[in-house]
C-alpha cells in the first residue's frame, strides 16, 4: 500500500479506541478555532485587473478611503524632508579647547626652539590663535549626516548645495534656525585658519602656527539623533491614512466591471472598515460557531478520507496523532504571525508540511492534508485567492518533487523547484493585477526564499517524529539499504552467498514495484535483510555451500527442515536486537508465509512412507504476507532461488518456472491480505521473466515469437 504500510489487524489492535480517536480529532478542532482569529469575513473576493462578478455594490455606510503603500511612502518622505535635524551647542567645548590652545602653545614655543624670539612675538602668536579659534568656534562647527545631505537646500540641485541642508540649533531652550552652508566642518575651519594665517603678515612661522591650531578644532554643534527621531515619529505619525470619503448609498462598483486602481482602493477600504466594525458590534459567538463548522467539515473529510484509502492510519492513533501535532503546529504558527502582523505571511514556511507528511506518509495523504491546511489557512489570512494560489501549487510541487526519495541532493532540489514555483505564481498573479513589470516589488520575493530556508527545517523535524513515534521515512530507508551498515556487512562476510542472493531478489522485487506501484525503497530494504538469520548457520543454506560438502546429509529430514525454517525467528531476533523498524521486520516475517519445505517433506514421505507425518513440522509459521511490497519480495525470493537451480535456463523454462512459483503461491493462500490484484501479479510475473533471461543470457527465439504472434 503505502510506504508506511502496517498490518492491518496489528493497526486494529494498537491504538484503535474510538473513543481516542473521537477526542483527539474534537481537541484538533477546538484548538484551531482557538488560533482562529474571532472576525467576521468580507464575503467578497476581488483582485486588481480582473472584472466584479458580483452584483452592484453600493456603499452601506460612509467610510474613508484608504491610500495606498505607495501614497503613504510618498507622503512619508514628504514628512522627512520637512523635518529638520536637531543639534545641540556645547558651549563647554570652545572654553575647553582655547584655553588648552592657551597653555600649550608656551610649551610647544620652547619645545620648537622658538623660545629666541621675543615674548612679543609670542603673544602676538597667541592673539591670532584666541581669535581664529574663538570665530570658528562662535560660528560653529559641525559634522555633516549624510542622511539630510540629499535634501538640498533652497531647491538649488547643485552638487555642493545637495550637500547642504537646514537644520535647528537649540542652545539654553532656545532654538535657532541655521543651514550647514553657515557653519563650519572640521575640514572647512581648518582651510579657513590655513587661509587667514597666510595673509596674516605679523605671522612669520606661518606652517607651524597652522599645524598647531588644528589639534584645537573639534565639534561643537552635536547632533541629537533621540530629539530629531521623535520629531520624525510624530510627524509620521500625524500623516492620514486616509484620502477623501465614500457617502453611504454611494456606487462603490459595477457589475462585469474592470477593478482598477481606485475601485480597488475603495473595495479594500471597504472590506477594512466592515472587519474593524465587526470587531466592535459582531456576535463572536455566531462567527466561533461558523469557523467550528467549517473546520469540523474539513477535518471530517480527512478522517473519511482515511477511512477509505488509508486504514492502516485511520486505526492507529499514533500516526493520526502525528498528522493533528504538524496541522496544529503549522496553523499556530500561522496565526501567531498574523497576530503579531509580521511584514509578509510568505515568511511562514508553509510547504514543510506537505513535505513532512509525504516523507513520513505518502503522496495521497500529503495533498488531501495539504489541501485541508490550505482551506483552513485561507478563513483567516488575507488576500486569500492569491495565498492559496501560491501555497496549494507550491505544496504540489513539493509533493512531487520528492515522489521518490532515493537521494539527498533531491532536498535541495526539491527546494530550487519551489521557489521557482513561488516566483512564476508571483509573478504571474502581479501581471494579471497590473498588466505591467514596471511597478513590481522584486523585494516581495525575499519572503519566497526565506520560507524556501526555512522549508529544509522540515528534514531534521522528520527524524523527530520517526523517533518519537516510531515510524519509518524513506531516509531511514536510505540509510538501511546502504550495503556497508553493519548487519549487511556481516551478511556478506559470514553467508556471501546470501548477501549476493539478497542483492538479486532486491533488484527483482525493486524493479516490480517501479512498476505496479508502491515502495520501492521499502521492498529494496526488506529484501536485503529477509534473510539474514542465515549467518547463524549459513553453511546449511545452499547458496553458501560448497560443492563437496553438504551438512544436511547428517541429518533427518525433521532436523533439516527445522534448520531451515528457524532462520525466519532468528533473523527477527537479530533485527530487533539491531533495531531495525517493524516495516523492514514484517519482510523477514512473511517471506515464507505459510509455505512448506517441499524438499525435506518429500524426502520424509519417501524415506518413511508407511508412517504418519506431521506437515507442521515442514511448514513456515508466517504470517503471510500482509502488503503489496512483501508478496513481491515472496515472489522474487522463491524465483531468485529457484533459477539457480536451473542447469540450463532457456525462455521456455524460466516462464514454466516463474508461472509455477507463481500459482503455487496462490494456491496456498499466500496473498489473501496482501493489497496486490492479479493484474500486479501478471506483471510481476512479466518483470521477473525478463529480468531473469537478461541474467541469465538467454537469447529469443525471434521466429518462434513470429509464429506465436
Amino acid at each position: 500500500m503505502a510506504k508506511l504500510k502496517i498490518n492491518y489487524v496489528r493497526g486494529k489492535t494498537q491504538n484503535s479506541s474510538f473513543i481516542i480517536k473521537v477526542a483527539m480529532v474534537m481537541a484538533t478542532i477546538i484548538l484551531i478555532c482557538i488560533f482562529l482569529p474571532k472576525q467576521p469575513r468580507f464575503r467578497y473576493e476581488f483582485q486588481k485587473g480582473k472584472a466584479w462578478n458580483h452584483d452592484n455594490l453600493i456603499s452601506p455606510y460612509n467610510f474613508a478611503i484608504l491610500k495606498t503603500p505607495e501614497e503613504l511612502n510618498r507622503d512619508k518622505e514628504q514628512i522627512l524632508k520637512t523635518v529638520q535635524p536637531i543639534y545641540n551647542l556645547n558651549s563647554n567645548i570652545s572654553k575647553e579647547q582655547i584655553d588648552q590652545f592657551n597653555i600649550d602653545v608656551i610649551e610647544k614655543w620652547q619645545i620648537s626652539n622658538m623660545d629666541s624670539l621675543s615674548k612679543q612675538e609670542l603673544t602676538t602668536y597667541q592673539a591670532v590663535g584666541n581669535s581664529l579659534l574663538n570665530y570658528i568656534y562662535n560660528r560653529g562647527v559641525i559634522s555633516l549626516n549624510n542622511r539630510y545631505q540629499n535634501k538640498g537646500a533652497n531647491g538649488d540641485n547643485t552638487d555642493e548645495a545637495q550637500k547642504q541642508y537646514n537644520f535647528t540649533l537649540v542652545h539654553d531652550n532656545i532654538a535657532q534656525q541655521k543651514n550647514t552652508a553657515d557653519i563650519f566642518t572640521i575640514e572647512a575651519a581648518n582651510e579657513y585658519v590655513r587661509d587667514a594665517i597666510a595673509k596674516n603678515t605679523k605671522i612669520d612661522r606661518k606652517a607651524w602656527l597652522t599645524e598647531i591650531l588644528k589639534n584645537y578644532i573639534t565639534i561643537n554643534f552635536i547632533f541629537d539623533e533621540n530629539l530629531t527621531n521623535k520629531i520624525e515619529q510624530t510627524a509620521l505619525a500625524n500623516i492620514s491614512s486616509t484620502r477623501g470619503m465614500v457617502q453611504k448609498g454611494e456606487l462603490i462598483v459595477e457589475k462585469d466591471k474592470v477593478i482598477n486602481n481606485d475601485i480597488y482602493q475603495k473595495l479594500e477600504s471597504l472590506r477594512r472598515a466592515f472587519e474593524d466594525e465587526s470587531k466592535i458590534s459582531g456576535n463572536q459567538s455566531y462567527v466561533a460557531l461558523g469557523q467550528f463548522l467549517m473546520i469540523s467539515l474539513c477535518v471530517v473529510l480527512l478522517m473519511v478520507f482515511l477511512f477509505f484509502f488509508r486504514e492502516s492510519i485511520f486505526y492507529n492513533n499514533r500516526l493520526i496523532s502525528i498528522i493533528m501535532i504538524v496541522i496544529l503546529s503549522m496553523l499556530a504558527v500561522l496565526s501567531w504571525a498574523i497576530t503579531v502582523k509580521i511584514p509578509s505571511l510568505y515568511y511562514i514556511p508553509y510547504c514543510s508540511v506537505p513535505i513532512i507528511i509525504r516523507v513520513l506518509f505518502d503522496t495521497r495523504v500529503a495533498l488531501n492534508i495539504h489541501l485541508l491546511m490550505v482551506l483552513i489557512a485561507a478563513l483567516f489570512v488575507p488576500n486569500s485567492y492569491e495565498f492559496v494560489f501560491l501555497q496549494f501549487t507550491t505544496g504540489m510541487v513539493a509533493i512531487y518533487s520528492i515522489k521518490t526519495l532515493v537521494k539527498r541532493e533531491q532536498f535541495l532540489i526539491s527546494a530550487i523547484i519551489i521557489l521557482s514555483t513561488y516566483i512564476i505564481g508571483y509573478i504571474g498573479l502581479f501581471l494579471t493585477r497590473n498588466g505591467s513589470l514596471h511597478s513590481i516589488y522584486w523585494s516581495d520575493i525575499v519572503p519566497f526564499v526565506v520560507s524556501v530556508g526555512l522549508t529544509l527545517l522540515a528534514y531534521p523535524l522528520i527524524y523527530a517524529f520517526e523517533r518519537l513515534f516510531g515510524i519509518v521515512s524513506d531516509l531511514t530507508l536510505m540509510e538501511l539499504t546502504n550495503s556497508n551498515s553493519k548487519l549487511l556487512r556481516e551478511l556478506s562476510l559470514k553467508a556471501p552467498g546470501t548477501f549476493q542472493h539478497s542483492l538479486q531478489v532486491a533488484n527483482l522485487a525493486e524493479a516490480a514495484i517501479y512498476k505496479i506501484g508502491g515502495n520501492p525503497l521499502l521492498v529494496r530494504a526488506g529484501a536485503l535483510y529477509h534473510d539474514i538469520g542465515k549467518m547463524l548457520n549459513p553453511l546449511f543454506f545452499i547458496e553458501n555451500q560448497k560443492a563437496d560438502s553438504n551438512p544436511h546429509s547428517e541429518l533427518t529430514p525433521e532436523q533439516s527442515a527445522q534448520i531451515i525454517i528457524s532462520h525466519v525467528h532468528k533473523g527477527i531476533e537479530m533485527a530487533k536486537k539491531n533495531q531495525l523498524p517493524e516495516v523492514v521486520i514484517d519482510f523477514i516475517r512473511t517471506h515464507h508465509g505459510t509455505t512448506r519445505v517441499d524438499y525435506f517433506y518429500n524426502m520424509f514421505i519417501k524415506n518413511n512412507p508407511n508412517k504418519l507425518v506431521d506437515e507442521s513440522i515442514f511448514r513456515y509459521p508466517g504470517p503471510v504476507p500482509i502488503s503489496k511490497e512483501t508478496a513481491v519480495l515472496m515472489i522474487a525470493d522463491s524465483v531468485e532461488a529457484a533459477s539457480r537451480a536451473m542447469k540450463e535456463p532457456t525462455e521456455e523454462s524460466i516462464n514454466t518456472l516463474v508461472d509455477k512459483i507463481i500459482d503455487y503461491k496462490i494456491t496456498q493462500r499466500q496473498f489473501i491480505h496482501a493489497n496486490i490484484t492479479m493484474r500486479d501479479i501478471t506483471e510481476v510475473s512479466d518483470i521477473f521473466k525478463s529480468m531473469l533471461k537478461s541474467i541469465y543470457h538467454v537469447r529469443i527465439d525471434y521466429e518462434a515469437s513470429k509464429k506465436q504472434a
